[in-house]
């Protein structure tokens, strides 16, 4: 309920303006940045908004969607600039508000917050009341800070937020004992986020209780791999006094609030309205590394690749979510197609960190795009030998290194590591897919490959791929009617897929219906299949399928009732 009421509050204030757009604005411009805006175009919509307000300088419309793109690019003093301009006419704009007092916060420039709030410049009751009570903190009244933080206590709604503030404020001044009271006593003593309980466990080695700090992580994390907490149970364990450093001064208090927004919205606001808050928080803290890795994730939700790439490198090679951040740069490299420098970012990865499995893993994935495999094999070899019997993340090595023995023609090898990938994870559906889909390619145990496909199936009844494989192996058991139904529902839920779409054309041949398979063996060479697949169909359509099966040494299709 309270974090419902936030995510509303958080949202009242948006606005969406819709003013008339200048006759002097060149259309092409203004059109170029609304599909770049729509496109999650930061770059380019901030170039073309930035473009057409040189005709029309004050639209309130122009100004917003400007402003927001810079925001995206975290280019916040260019924003703060452009909502200026865009509420000092006195319009209202939340994204703009965000923008202004992120700005006056970085400048610890405390009287502009105030005005502004008077003004009647807000982004939300509770986010106001926040910003609020650190600026009068940064203003050095902490009396005034206190009580404005006591003010939202006392709304149930508010009261989970105002607490964790509060803590990290007493912190801030050197006031562990009442910060360390109100983390244990608020809230019945929940942490209110990952953070919190970092904060909480600092605030107790400053107290010389580092038992008690590792204590509670275990009790909130438990078997992490958050590396932050891990690097933190490291220094407590080894008896160091662990500095606060969470929040140390007003501006990163209210970074800390734009960033606790962000991670409330996750997942119920579109990405790109959470990225506002994440790109305000890093400028505020850039060494918040969580607001960066959260906007590295952002923008890789909002294909913006190069832009993820960037955020994510911005993390120091001594910090200890350098791994996690890198690992990400991994990822867009590679959903951005730049495979070789996905590899390179992972080689130089197991350099700096060879005792971590997951670099290695990550290594191995890059390789085995790249085909690679060899080296995607050795790379995984080397992740297995690193991890533990009881870590249950060593099924996916098994899975990807079991698909590249697939690739180099290791059937024994491959099989062996899907069904130790299984001992791990029984019931997995995309492991049970591969190895039953390769077991009714090779023609091998096919009731048990069957058994596999249906448990896969019932697990993932929408997975066009896994459907499409228990069709084709009821087609392979000759079972072509059966057949008929999965590889109709597969091409359904896979309605450009080559492969799927071919062998819906090879099951409408097997029961007689002639005229479908070649109409769907020539929708399959329209999605671009591979050479191999595209000049076997080409084959089917001039000769037919019995012909082909023949010529490969297989059994011709006994074909139904034909209707050519």
């Amino acid at each position: 309920m309270v974090i419902r009421f936030l995510r509303a509050a958080a949202l009242i204030s948006a606005t969406t303006f819709s003013a008339p757009v200048s006759a002097e604005i060149d259309p092409g411009s203004y059109l170029a940045a609304r599909h770049a805006a729509m496109s999650n175009d930061f770059l380019g919509s901030a170039r073309y908004y930035t473009k057409s307000l040189l005709s029309d300088p004050f639209n309130p419309e122009l100004l917003e969607n400007a402003l927001t793109a810079y925001l995206g690019l975290g280019q916040l003093d260019r924003a703060e600039a452009l909502s200026v301009r865009l509420l000092d006419r006195g319009e209202k704009s939340q994204i703009a508000t965000i923008v202004r007092q992120s700005g006056a916060a970085g400048t610890e420039n405390w009287d502009s917050i105030f005005f502004n709030l008077e003004a009647g410049q807000t982004i939300s009751p509770l986010v106001d009341m926040l910003i609020q009570a650190w600026a009068e903190l940064g203003r050095g009244d902490v009396t005034a800070a206190m009580a404005t933080f006591d003010g939202a206590i006392e709304n149930p709604q508010t009261r989970t937020f105002a607490l964790y503030h509060k803590a990290l404020a007493l912190a801030a001044v050197g006031d562990f004992e009442a910060a360390e009271e109100l983390f244990r006593t608020g809230d019945n003593g929940q942490a209110f986020s990952a953070r919190s309980a970092i904060a909480h466990a600092q605030v107790l080695s400053q107290l010389e209780r580092n038992e008690d700090a590792l204590i509670m992580l275990g009790q909130v994390f438990g078997q992490t791999r958050n590396p932050g907490v891990l690097d933190l149970r490291a220094k407590l364990e080894n008896g160091e006094t662990v500095p606060y450093s969470v929040v140390q001064t007003a501006q990163q208090g209210v970074g800390e609030v734009m960033f606790m927004v962000s991670e409330l919205l996750s997942g119920d606001t579109p990405d790109g309205y959470t990225l506002m808050y994440t790109r305000a928080a890093e400028h505020l803290d850039p060494g918040n590394t969580a607001a960066i890795l959260s906007s590295g994730r952002l923008l890789d939700n909002l294909e913006q690749y190069d832009l993820a790439s960037e955020t994510y490198s911005r993390i120091p090679q001594d910090d200890p979510s350098f791994v996690a951040a890198e690992l990400g740069r991994v990822d867009v490299l590679r959903r951005a197609e730049r495979h070789d420098a996905a590899a390179e970012v992972a080689s130089n990865l197991v350099r700096l960190h060879p005792d971590i499995p997951a670099v290695h893993a990550k290594l191995g994935d890059s390789f085995r795009r790249l085909e690679r495999y060899e080296e995607a094999a050795d790379a995984y070899s080397d992740a297995l030998d690193l991890f533990s019997d009881a870590d249950t993340a060593r099924w996916l090595v098994y899975y990807t290194r079991a698909i590249t023995n697939h690739e180099l023609d290791r059937w024994p090898e491959a099989e062996a590591d899907f069904r130790a990938a299984l001992d791990i994870n029984p019931d997995q559906p995309q492991v049970l897919n591969y190895l039953g889909y390769s077991l009714v390619e090779r023609k091998e145990k096919l009731d048990e490959a069957m058994g596999m496909i249906e448990t896969a199936v019932a697990a993932q009844p929408n997975n066009g791929a896994i459907v499409d494989s228990l069709g084709w192996v009821l087609f392979q058991l000759g079972r072509y009617e059966e057949a008929v139904s999965y590889m109709e529902r597969a091409a359904s839920l896979e309605a450009v897929d080559p492969i799927i779409t071919d062998h819906l054309g090879d099951v409408y041949w097997s029961v007689g219906r002639k005229i479908e398979a070649v109409f769907q063996w020539n929708r399959a060479l329209s999605f671009e299949p591979d050479e191999e697949l595209a000049d076997r169909i080409r084959r089917k359509l001039d000769v037919g399928l019995d012909a082909v099966l023949e010529a490969e040494g297989g059994e011709p299709i006994k074909v139904a009732d034909d209707d050519s």
